[in-house]
């Protein structure tokens, strides 16, 4: 028996475009026990995201298994919870109906939905805009809310979608910090898709990085620095260096290929 809580094995996803096959992913496997942090990092084109799409249970891989705590992922459930950059918030309720939501629809009783909801708030600084609508609130308030729908959940499994990525610096430094504050004290499993080599280390336990089209693992590193993680340090800037290198190539294939195809237009 596996200890893994996610076991992603000869993983391939093939797209049927305009009569053509598009190759997505190809034989991933990767193995991520209960309580860890992993990004995905690559180019835009990499597969992060149908990979996340595969073990969240809304895409389907062609061929291969995803299984959660042994059980086979044949669609969405309630061990996974689903994080997207663009927010999802339902603009007609308020910050603290988008968060009972999903309580109210598995049926929990109101009294544990207050409690729940209450906690949430506090915890993730919205309490004082638990009556406010979501076009009142600045992005970085309305992924808060996101998250804390999320955990409300308290699904095993956080996958996010590179849920910082349209945010300014600050907000996005200020996040991270307070999802990895959430992520210590919860010890939730994540997958995290982000492009910024930067912040897969500053977050991450482990980094999975992908080759451009078709997906697949080109390296799988642990992050051994120490928490919380300075990237002003130079051991920080070594490993940037390193991943950037990794990330490039993929970048510069991925241009080679665009190149390749107009020339045979």
């Amino acid at each position: 028996m596996s200890t893994a809580q996610i076991r992603i094995s000869e993983v391939n996803k093939v797209f049927n475009s305009d009569q053509k096959e598009v190759v997505a992913l190809k034989n991933i496997n990767l193995e991520i026990p209960d309580g860890e942090f992993v990004c995905l990092l690559g180019p835009s084109g990499c597969g992060k995201s149908t990979l996340l799409n595969a073990v969240a249970g809304f895409s389907p891989p062609s061929s291969g298994t995803i299984t959660t705590d042994g059980r086979l992922v044949t669609g969405p459930g309630p061990d996974r919870g689903m994080v997207f950059q663009e927010y999802a918030l339902f603009p007609w309720m308020t910050v603290e109906q988008n968060i009972a939501f999903g309580l109210e629809i598995k049926g929990v009783a109101a009294s544990e939905i207050r409690q729940r909801v209450s906690a949430l708030l506090a915890k993730l600084g919205l309490a004082d805009f638990r009556s406010r609508f979501p076009k009142d609130l600045s992005g970085g308030m309305r992924q808060r809310v996101a998250i804390a729908r999320v955990l409300a959940l308290d699904s095993p499994i956080m996958l996010m979608d590179e849920p910082f990525g349209a945010l300014d610096a600050l907000t996005r430094r200020t996040l991270q910090d307070e999802l990895l504050r959430i992520w210590a004290e919860l010890q939730k499993t994540i997958i995290f898709v982000t492009h910024s080599i930067e912040e897969a280390i500053y977050m991450a336990d482990r980094i999975v990085v992908m080759t451009y089209r078709p997906g697949t693992v080109k390296r799988d590193m642990r992050v051994m620095l120490p928490r919380p993680r300075d990237p002003a340090a130079a051991e920080f800037n070594a490993l940037k260096r390193e991943l950037g290198q990794l990330v490039m190539e993929e970048q510069q294939r991925h241009h080679n290929d665009e190149l390749r195809l107009a020339a045979v237009d």
